[in-house]
């Protein structure tokens, strides 16, 4: 059926891929597709009615779906530690670049402070910092990399929300009710709730331009000050052990440049950035841009979050 909605392909739909597809379904001015690898039923797309078109994430392929949905941009939440990431972004790129329509990307990135931390975590490094480079150097398709800080929804039961529990590199467990916090607890971060991110991807997609790097946070603060938040609200004290930061350094001396990155020391590096400050977006900048992408957003801190978790079955 013909629409006048402008078609939006998201690649990767996993967990905060759903945000973002659900919200650009919510949109009056979208259409969201999605590429899916497997060939398998996908029960989520098919109880939202979201179409999705199988592909193996080659050049030729993914420019057939693009011209075949008359899509203009394609954004990616594909998951990739590995150098394979930029095989993977190099043919989406190629892909638009080949397209009728489809002239803006959005790769996978959904990180924190890049552009102060570029090489933060060091499997970014050997993925998508080798992208970034091949992205500033074409000019057919427009980009930019959404950086977001911590998703906030880790504050949340499992139950709440698309995203899983990462408890080997997130300080606190909403369900077992316990902090591990690494280093001193009191270095700065920023997160934002999946469902926000949906949000402000929606503007985004609206808007004539972009800049190389968007940022978004729904809050500044630090994980000391999260638990406090957190015990405050739900009245109950919340065991908490520590995590020094020469034990993250031990597991970070053991990884050496072209090693695999095991789940370990993907843990450790991200462990590392949030010791470090990394994952703080700059708050200059996010306001700034806040202002003049995402003024019709209402980016919820952790309180505000909490209680929209009390209040509905799932945020």
């Amino acid at each position: 059926m013909a629409t006048d909605r402008e078609v939006i392909v998201v690649a990767g739909v996993g967990e905060l891929g759903r945000y973002i597809c659900e919200e650009l379904q919510a949109s009056s001015g979208f259409e969201v597709v999605v590429l899916t690898r497997g060939l398998a039923p996908n029960p989520w797309l098919e109880s939202k009615g979201i179409r999705s078109f199988t592909t193996d994430y080659t050049p030729a392929s993914v420019l057939q779906i693009l011209n075949s949905t008359h899509a203009t941009t394609l954004i990616s939440c594909i998951l990739i530690s590995t150098p394979r990431y930029i095989t993977v972004h190099t043919a989406l790129l190629t892909a638009c670049q080949q397209s009728a329509a489809c002239k803006r990307l959005i790769p996978s990135e959904w990180i924190g402070d890049l552009e102060t931390h570029p090489l933060k975590p060091a499997f970014y490094a050997a993925s998508r910092e080798p992208f970034r480079r091949v992205l500033e150097a074409q000019t057919e398709v427009a980009w930019t990399l959404f950086c977001l800080g911590w998703l906030a929804d880790y504050f949340l039961p499992r139950a709440k929300t698309y995203m899983k529990p990462v408890l080997s590199m997130f300080p606190l467990d909403p369900d077992g009710w316990a902090a591990c916090v690494r280093g001193s607890g009191d270095e700065g971060q920023s997160w934002t709730c999946g469902r926000d991110v949906g949000r402000a991807v929606v503007e985004l997609c609206k808007a004539d331009e972009w800049e190389q790097v968007t940022y978004v946070a729904g809050e500044w603060s630090t994980f000391n000050q999260a638990i406090k938040v957190m015990e405050k609200y739900h009245n109950r004290s919340m065991p908490r052990t520590q995590k020094p930061w020469h034990d993250v350094q031990r597991v970070l001396d053991t990884y050496k440049e072209g090693d695999e990155v095991t789940a370990e020391h993907e843990a450790a590096q991200v462990e590392e950035m949030s010791v470090l400050g990394c994952l703080a977006c700059p708050k200059e900048k996010t306001l700034r841009q806040r202002q003049k992408y995402f003024s019709s957003v209402q980016f919820r801190d952790l309180e505000q979050l909490l209680q929209c978790a009390s209040e509905m079955d799932f945020v």
